[in-house]
C-alpha cells in the first residue's frame, strides 16, 4: 500500500512503521522520562583506592619509564619521570593517610630521593646511572609496599607481559 503525503512523495506503510520504530527506540535510549522539574539522581562520587591509583597512575608510568630508559629515549624518559613524580603527589593529596601512615611523608621518605637521582641520570643522558637509579626507584617501591604491609606486591624492572613490572609469584 502506498500513500502520498506531499505532491510527488510516495511512501509505503513499511516506511511509516520504520519511522515509528526508530522514534520509539530513540525515546527508550534516552532513558526513563522524568517529570518536569524533577532532577535526575546524582551519580555517586568515585573514590579510588590506593590499589586503584597505583595500578592506574604509578605502575604504567614505572613501566614506561623503565622501557624508555632501556631504549635510552631521554626526552620520553624525562616526561615519564615527571609524570611518575606528579602521580605520587596526586595520590598523597587524594589519600592523605593510608593504613595509619601519612602518605605524603611516606612518599617524601621513600621515593623522593631515588626519583631525584633518576632525574639527574636522565638529564645527564647516562645509561649506566639511569639503570642503577631505576633499580633504586624499583627497590623503593618494594620497601614502601613492605612498610604498608603489602609484601605480596612486588615491583620489578619491566621485561615483557601484560604487567611487565610486577612479579605475580607468591613471595
Amino acid at each position: 500500500m502506498q500513500r502520498i503525503d506531499h505532491p510527488g512523495v510516495v511512501r509505503s506503510a513499511r516506511w511509516a512503521a520504520a519511522v515509528a520504530l526508530t522514534a520509539c527506540l530513540a525515546a527508550s535510549a534516552a532513558g526513563p522520562a522524568t517529570a518536569v522539574g524533577q532532577a535526575a539522581a546524582p551519580q555517586p562520587d568515585y573514590h579510588p583506592s590506593m590499589g586503584d591509583l597505583m595500578t592506574m597512575a604509578v605502575q604504567p608510568r614505572h613501566t614506561k619509564l623503565g622501557i624508555a630508559g632501556k631504549a635510552r629515549n631521554w626526552p620520553y624518559a624525562a616526561y615519564e619521570a615527571s609524570e611518575l613524580k606528579n602521580a605520587f603527589g596526586r595520590i598523597a593529596r587524594t589519600i592523605p593517610s593510608f593504613n595509619g601512615n601519612d602518605t605524603a611523608a611516606l612518599v617524601n621518605t621513600r621515593i623522593k630521593e631515588p626519583l631525584e637521582v633518576l632525574d639527574s641520570a636522565i638529564k645527564a643522558r647516562d645509561g649506566r646511572r639511569f639503570d642503577a637509579a631505576y633499580a633504586e626507584v624499583t627497590k623503593a617501591c618494594n620497601v614502601c609496599h613492605r612498610t604498608l604491609n603489602h609484601d605480596a606486591v612486588v615491583i620489578k624492572v619491566p621485561d615483557v607481559g601484560m604487567f611487565p613490572d610486577q612479579d605475580f609469584r607468591p613471595r
